[in-house]
């Protein structure tokens, strides 16, 4: 489908929207929004965010004087509009794939993405970190931050509104409502109120009267101050961003420009001082059908058909492994009722929204607050429940401290289910699940297994739910199981206990998680070149199998681990071990394999395995390597 965008064609930076009258820009938006639709359709990724925002993106590029005026998406999913229209165009058609750009906002990919997110409210507290330092130097630029309302559960969030509330430095936050969760339906009355309070005429006024007021008793400076915030209240519902400092001005109807770039210009020019919100309603999904009626909006879509909207999803052999966990807790939950599931603004993402319909009063959604998900479950735990906390692992980083404090240090028994362990694909290295093992794995009490497939995970959330004194914690990956048969009940392992898969000489592989398929792939080939060696699965990255390590190691003369972690993980476990009972004097070669101590950006991740060096491939490699069995390897390698 070819569309026409003879507008966009001009269009290569925001400085070239500068000459357009309002009635272009109107068009521009159009043209930019079907350039959108065309690209993600091509690639998936984000669409129904960034269809939202692109009367705002055009808005902000047009008033605002970017790149030295700092605009900061929160997450950056909604960024693709804003790529477009700076610079990234003719490589939008590689969005998300290996060399392409990124699908967040990223520093080193443009000087107009002054920030890198793909995590939720980070988006204030950097942008006043650029206020602040505009101050410092003595410019007047202006930091811009875009924050979506689910973004504004997030914790930190709160805490950068409360710090920016007390300065004077020249922050703008634009509050994206896209759900109706804050404010009223958007009328005319509330779009002229707020192009009112923002007008330069208003502010004077304000100012005069607050110079005058500063003359009369306190007690009628105070009367007179509450008078005006809690009409504008009334009217506007800013009364509590009023009592947090900021210039409330809202709610403005975000896909209409005649009221939006008024309001924004007002903003730019103020002479007061002190931090502005910016209260803006859009439709996420706007402007595609199939979208506006799809529950999620369109949230994130693999590639699609941009007439039906029918997105192109590969045929499932197996389950995956998200839809295996919700249906094992579910299971578990039917047998006991003091199972309780927690998520943090992720129910689809990580099956929750299955076991809510199971259990609706047994199911919390928190939003997106992560800190608050595990100390809440640490809660529910003291009064005997059995809270399953399942987030992302890399989501998880987020309340690292109250898993120490409150989960950890109390011994409290809650299970920390971490989806999409591993590398991630297409959403790069600000999803990939690549340090639990090693945050987890340095806290005294904690348990973690690391399923090496779908009917392991069923064992893991049994298991998980059999351990009462202390917490735990299971990772697994995103995407399809093996097709294994899960009719049978989970069984609960034997803590620190791993497993022998098969027998051979020489070497052994100790596998931890889903890199168990690719070791007896690397088994099968060995074989076939007359090596035969010991592949086991650990089960448990903590505690380990100390007894098979050691088996392991004083029988064979090569012991590689590999696992889908950062350094510092599950090898580094096996290290202590071999170091305490002194199997390193023995002359045992050890191979850890792990992720590479630095950053992979996005691709499939078949292909991020093989660039980390976690593949069949690399195993074989290795452990001829070691054998000195060269000729064998330069073979292989070749």
């Amino acid at each position: 489908m070819v569309i026409q965008t003879p507008l966009l064609d001009h269009v290569n930076f925001p400085r070239d929207l500068k000459s357009f009258e309002i009635e272009q820009l109107k068009q521009l938006a159009d043209e930019l929004r079907q350039e959108t639709i065309s690209v993600v359709s091509q690639t998936g990724g984000h669409l129904g965010a960034s269809l939202g925002v692109v009367e705002l993106t055009v808005a902000l590029h047009y008033v605002f004087n970017t790149p030295e005026d700092k605009l900061i998406w929160d997450v950056g999913h909604q960024a693709y509009p804003h790529k477009i229209l700076t610079g990234r165009r003719a490589q939008m058609p590689y969005l998300r794939q290996k060399d392409g750009p990124s699908g967040f906002t990223k520093r080193s990919e443009s000087n107009y993405d002054p920030f890198g997110a793909a995590h939720a409210g980070t988006s204030i507290s950097a942008a006043l970190g650029f206020a602040v330092a505009h101050d410092m130097h003595g410019k007047k630029n202006h930091a811009i931050a875009v924050i979506g309302d689910g973004s504004m559960s997030s914790g930190m969030a709160y805490e950068a509104l409360n710090n920016a509330g007390a300065m004077k430095s020249r922050l703008i936050v634009i509050l994206n409502d896209n759900d109706m969760s804050i404010a009223p339906p958007v009328g005319a009355m509330s779009n002229y109120f707020s192009r009112l309070i923002s007008s330069r005429p208003y502010q004077s006024l304000r100012t005069m009267a607050k110079e005058v007021v500063s003359h009369l008793p306190k007690s009628l400076e105070t009367a007179a101050k509450r008078v005006e915030e809690y009409a504008r209240g009334m009217v506007a519902g800013g009364t509590w961003f009023e009592e947090m400092g900021f210039f409330y001005v809202g709610p403005i109807d975000g896909h209409n420009l005649d009221h939006l770039i008024p309001v924004l210009q007002n903003m730019r020019d103020r002479v007061e001082e002190g931090p502005v919100l910016i209260h803006v309603v859009t439709q996420k999904g706007r402007g595609y059908a199939p979208a506006e009626a799809a529950a999620d909006k369109y949230h994130g879509v693999v590639k699609f058909d941009v007439s039906t909207g029918q997105q192109h999803k590969a045929q499932a052999i197996a389950p995956s492994y998200t839809k295996v966990y919700a249906d094992s807790l579910i299971e578990v939950a039917r047998q006991d009722e003091k199972v309780v599931a927690i998520t943090a603004a992720m129910p689809a993402g990580t099956g929750l929204d299955l076991f809510a319909k199971v259990f609706p009063d047994r199911c919390f959604d928190v939003g997106i607050a992560e800190q608050h998900a595990v100390t809440f479950a640490a809660g529910l735990a003291c009064e005997g429940l059995k809270p399953f906390a399942t987030i992302y692992s890399t989501f998880l980083q987020r309340g690292f401290d109250q898993v120490v404090h409150d989960v950890m240090l109390q011994k409290l028994p809650v299970r920390f289910a971490m989806d999409r362990a591993g590398f991630v694909g297409a959403d790069g290295a600000t999803h990939a699940g690549c340090y639990d093992l090693a945050f987890l794995g340095c806290l005294p009490h904690m348990v973690i297994m690391a399923p090496s497939d779908e009917l392991e995970l069923k064992h893991a959330v049994t298991t998980a739910h059999a351990i009462d004194d202390a917490p735990s914690a299971f990772r697994y990956p995103r995407g399809e199981g093996l097709g294994l048969d899960l009719s049978q009940p989970g069984q609960i392992l034997e803590i620190g206990k791993g497993r022998l898969i098969r027998e051979g000489n020489h070497v052994a592989i100790l596998s931890l998680g889903c890199r168990l398929p690719e070791a007896l792939k690397a088994a099968d080939t060995l074989a076939e070149l007359g090596i035969h060696i010991t592949v086991a699965d650990a089960r448990f990255a903590k505690p380990v199998d100390e007894n098979l390590i050691c088996q392991l190691a004083k029988h064979h003369e090569i012991l590689l681990t590999i696992e889908s972690g950062s350094i510092g993980g599950f090898a580094a476990q096996v290290t202590d071990v071999l170091a305490k009972h002194w199997l390193f004097d023995t002359g045992l070669k050890f191979r850890p394999l792990y992720m590479p101590d630095r950053l992979l950006d996005h691709d499939v991740p078949s292909s991020q395995y093989e660039e980390a060096g976690l593949t069949a491939h690399h195993i074989i490699t290795t452990v001829l390597q070691a054998l000195g069995k060269e000729q064998l390897y330069l073979k292989i390698a070749t």
